[in-house]
């Protein structure tokens, strides 16, 4: 059995837990094929039934023995476990998974304490974590990934990771490796697809070509006019928002002060650097016209949305006057 007898999981993230446990049970069974794998939940462990789990087998295969909810196990089981792991059998794995938290953190030490292998599968919640994660899943599937595309596949396809993680291993199939956010788009089209915010960020980088591509796509599969445009007033307003903010101020504190999440925030200064203050306030207005004619039902929306797009990015064009 592996040198890694005893491996603890701590964290409540269900994809990354179970391929902890698969980890450890694809190590054994390199080993020896005939690896017997024992996965309890709770509840499952009675008192004694640790030492009959442990014992050699007849027949001389090894064992994998997954306890699932150690921080449930109680005083008495907690210490059976404990004794157990100061002289683990030769033949078995053991594989203690805890939500995380304060409750039995007495467990947790007493195991790290025996030379137990720690393996943190925390919950992926923010935003910027699950960007970090699809891209750790492209890199794994063998291809790279922009951060556009990274952002672009989490609006198509959400916060699932299951789904993520099969998103990512199907894009490299398809793409070769090379996943950006016109790939993306291509592969996801129809799903929560070419988002508004999108369509804001082409037509605030001055790319009218992919700009217009993304709103035909988004209307095309039923993205509402107004939201579209609303995403664009966001990206515009973000614009004035960091534009505005004191000169020096930067990192997290900025991210906090604006409430604009920090990987936004580094993505908007760097829109920044093509526009002026006359250009960001021209974009403002044509933003306000396209909102007030989407709502007011105008007879074309998509022309509405059209126009507005164009407009930002001549918008972008526009440098200070001097004395400005």
């Amino acid at each position: 059995m592996s040198a890694d007898a005893i491996t603890l999981i701590v964290g409540d993230e269900e994809l990354l837990v179970e391929r902890a446990i698969g980890d450890v049970v694809a190590v054994a069974r390199a080993d020896d094929p005939e690896t017997e794998v024992i996965d309890l939940g709770p509840g499952g462990l009675e008192p004694g039934r640790l030492a009959e789990l442990t014992s050699p087998s007849l027949f001389g295969s090894g064992k994998v023995l997954v306890l699932r909810a150690v921080q449930d196990l109680g005083k008495d089981l907690s210490a059976e476990v404990l004794r157990y792991v100061q002289r683990p059998a030769e033949e078995v794995a053991l594989v203690a998974v805890h939500h995380g938290g304060a409750k039995g953190k007495a467990l947790v030490d007493g195991l790290a304490k025996a030379g137990a292998r720690r393996v943190s599968c925390p919950k992926v919640s923010k935003p910027g974590d699950r960007i970090d994660f699809v891209r750790a899943e492209i890199r794994r599937a063998g291809g790279k990934i922009t951060a556009d595309g990274a952002r672009g596949l989490l609006d198509a396809v959400g916060n699932d990771l299951r789904e993520l993680a099969g998103a990512c291993s199907q894009l490299v199939a398809d793409t070769g490796g090379k996943v950006d956010d016109v790939a993306v788009a291509r592969y996801y089209r129809g799903r929560a697809e070419v988002s508004g915010f999108a369509v804001a960020d082409k037509a605030i980088e001055g790319q009218p070509a992919e700009a217009l591509e993304h709103l035909r796509w988004a209307l095309s599969t039923g993205v509402a006019p107004v939201l579209i445009v609303s995403a664009l007033a966001q990206g515009v307003r973000g614009l004035a928002k960091v534009g505005g903010a004191p000169r020096g101020a930067r990192g997290p504190s900025l991210a906090k002060e604006l409430g604009m999440p920090p990987w936004r925030v580094d993505r908007v200064q760097r829109q920044l650097r093509g526009w002026s203050g006359e250009g960001v306030a021209r974009a403002l207005s044509a933003v306000a016209e396209a909102d007030a004619q989407v709502k007011g039902g105008a007879a074309d929306p998509a022309y509405a949305l059209e126009k507005a797009v164009a407009e930002i990015i001549a918008a972008r064009r526009i440098r200070t006057r001097p004395g400005a």
